[in-house]
């Protein structure tokens, strides 16, 4: 059976992690979402074929993947303008237009393989989820497993299921797509095709028991700490060229890569993943769910927690990096501090397309984009980011984004 992952996307403002690469190749517990989603697809043993549907970012997708992954077949279509999630799927009408079946997923959100497998038991059928705040979503209308509707972003409070957009769908499908007119949003949407495809045939519903959405950058830590927590009870993983030393503490579930060092007085509390030819140490501390890429530096009574370091982050000395995404070669002044939580113990808020909004997390630091750079004695406040190549003084109080 073939899939459809739309992976097209465009550099944003609002994610300093994607002004220099696709949202996709962003990594949660050591591994890009593109690379989960298609471990997934492989895993439900029915998907054999996979058409990516690219736009910014496609030459790192198509470099990394090429023509195939682990058995699966995979093919490429290009969405040059970005209309929508429904003109995203009709760049891949001729791969699989006359199939009598096809699954089709969203490229940025993570789904399990035993949800696709439900999905695909249907001729036609959308994946849901309940979620608690179903105004921030997309809402299915559903009854006795068959859907009546599709309500985007209902001005209503309250649980409800979420569309999640994962769809099993009939080659016809495009037919409607090239009558569907532009939604209120400007976009031509995938939902409304689906909408109209339930008046004349029976579309499924079927609940979805894991879906995690990578909507804004903290998102990253709400799908890392999940993936984490999965592996919790597995075994210590120590690659063979690890050299881990006789004063080193791991516990718990570790998995450390090829060629890293973990130095005396380290602490590691799992579930935690390290990297490939990384030095952690000595004298620091590494605190549950917290994911470091190759070729990382945790250096001297350093104290990481829950967070996420792409290939290459440094941690000076005397710093503290908590629940916070660090970018690509980025680099922690020594004494750098994110501070992750408010005073009050509120939600803590974080701006996004020129507003501050709530990030529904009482621990949140910071989001930092590749190559930033933080002077000795940073501090900053809960919930600031730092684009991508920037820079702070030594001593500097970070209390806006640096842009």
């Amino acid at each position: 059976m073939k899939a459809v992952i739309l992976a097209a996307g465009k550099s944003t403002r609002l994610h300093p992690l994607t002004i220099n690469r696709s949202k996709v190749m962003l990594t949660v517990a050591n591994t890009t979402v593109l690379e989960y989603n298609l471990r997934q697809l492989q895993q439900t043993k029915i998907v054999d074929e996979v058409v990516i549907v690219v736009g910014f970012g496609s030459e790192e997708i198509m470099t990394a993947f090429k023509d195939r992954y682990h058995g699966i077949k995979l093919a490429y279509a290009f969405q040059t303008e970005q209309l929508g999630t429904g003109h995203a799927l009709l760049q891949a009408e001729k791969f699989v237009a006359a199939e009598k079946k096809f699954l089709v997923i969203m490229g940025d959100d993570l789904y399990s393989s035993s949800d696709i497998k439900k999905c695909l038991k249907h001729g036609s059928c959308i994946l849901a989820k309940k979620v608690q705040n179903i105004n921030s979503f997309g809402k299915v209308v559903a009854e006795k497993g068959t859907l009546k509707g599709i309500i985007e972003k209902p001005d209503e409070r309250g649980s409800g299921l979420a569309n999640t957009g994962c769809y099993a769908m009939p080659g016809s499908i495009f037919q409607l797509l090239r009558k569907m007119k532009k939604s209120g949003r400007g976009e031509y949407e995938i939902t409304d095709a689906v909408s109209e495809l339930s008046k004349t045939q029976k579309v499924s519903v079927e609940e979805a028991g894991f879906w995690q959405p990578i909507t804004y950058p903290w998102s990253l830590l709400e799908a890392n700490e999940l993936l984490l927590r999965q592996r919790q009870k597995d075994r210590l993983q120590i690659a063979a060229t690890a050299k881990i030393e006789k004063y080193a503490t791991l516990k718990g579930f570790v998995d450390v890569g090829r060629g890293t060092l973990i130095r005396n007085g380290a602490y590691i509390e799992g579930p935690v993943v390290i990297g490939e030819d990384c030095v952690i140490g000595p004298n620091c501390f590494i605190r549950p769910c917290t994911a470091i890429g190759n070729h990382c530096r945790i250096g001297n009574a350093v104290e990481v927690k829950n967070a996420i370091l792409m290939d290459g982050a440094v941690i000076g000395h005397l710093s503290y990096c908590a629940d916070s995404v660090i970018g690509k070669s980025v680099n922690f002044g020594a004494g750098t501090i994110t501070a992750n939580l408010r005073h009050d113990n509120g939600p803590v808020k974080s701006m996004a397309k020129g507003e501050l909004i709530s990030t529904e997390r009482r621990k949140f630091g910071t989001i930092m984009g590749d190559r930033a750079k933080t002077g000795v004695h940073t501090s900053i406040y809960p919930g600031r980011k730092i684009w991508p190549g920037k820079t702070t003084l030594p001593g500097e109080v970070v209390r806006k984004d640096v842009y």
